[in-house]
């Protein structure tokens, strides 16, 4: 099988090229995902499919699960397409597919990670796949966050990108406003909250429709977001670690709180 293109300056080329920026996603709605279960999950979001001729072989069941244009190119274009150092031939051009924040506050939410000022976008994909894990409801990112689309981001979502609602952009004054009116409990994740997870989940607090807000990697959350949150809480350290990182701490917190809900329904 001949690959159609062969050509870096192939405008298609040029054009997927141009989505490592954050400016370009952005103005096209467009992003890139790498690799077969990246571009499994994106099923109902793809554009177009750009395919290694051996790996079309190897992965015909999902080109023509893809039920969009399939075109096949050399190994040196979808490596220039790729952000990954060893390329798996697989590329999906994808439509954007976050929603705005009304409609996640209207399918009332029983559980909501909101990342603010989270910068890395390791860490950003990170919690977005641990929430989905534990069976949140949507996750929410401020307009000071890291764009979600970020190849790094999409790819430690593992998947999970596709199958939650994600809301961008938000301040975090409205997301904490539009929650707290839903009728959700806005908690703020920080090593120097008042009370402690072990604490809330003894008093049985931890049982209704809750958001956790997730701070910046490196210092935290400033005292005017904490002050948005109904109770600052902090994950307790039983051993001599100094701290949990972002996602290792998301992932304990909305667990808690997914654990609890289910216990309080029964």
């Amino acid at each position: 099988m001949a690959p159609e293109l062969t050509s870096l300056r192939s405008p298609r080329v040029v054009a997927a090229r141009k989505l490592a920026k954050r400016s370009f996603r952005g103005k096209e709605r467009r992003f890139l995902a790498e690799g077969p279960q990246a571009v499994r999950e994106a099923l109902g979001h793809l554009v177009e499919v750009y395919v290694t001729p051996e790996a079309a072989e190897r992965h015909a069941d999902l080109l023509e699960a893809a039920r969009v244009p399939v075109l096949t190119a050399s190994e040196e274009v979808v490596a220039e397409m790729s952000d990954t150092v060893t390329p798996q031939g697989v590329v999906g051009l994808c439509r954007f597919l976050d929603r705005p924040f009304q409609e996640i506050l209207a399918g009332r939410p029983l559980l909501v990670a909101v990342l603010a000022n989270v910068r890395d976008p390791g860490n950003a994909g990170t919690v977005l796949r641990c929430a989905d894990a534990a069976g949140a409801d949507a996750v929410v990112l401020t307009d000071a966050s890291v764009d979600i689309y970020n190849p790094k981001a999409v790819r430690a979502s593992a998947g999970s990108l596709f199958h939650l609602p994600v809301a961008v952009g938000v301040p975090v004054e409205e997301a904490a406003r539009g929650l707290a009116e839903a009728g959700v409990r806005v908690l703020a994740a920080d090593g120097a909250g008042s009370r402690d997870l072990d604490q809330e989940l003894d008093d049985g607090a931890m049982g209704v429709p809750t958001a956790w807000v997730f701070g910046n990697e490196a210092w935290g959350l400033p005292e005017e977001t904490r002050a948005l949150a109904d109770e600052v809480v902090r994950v307790p350290l039983h051993g001599r670690a100094e701290s949990l990182n972002l996602a290792t701490a998301a992932a304990v917190c909305l667990y808690a709180s997914a654990r609890a809900q289910r216990a309080r329904r029964g």
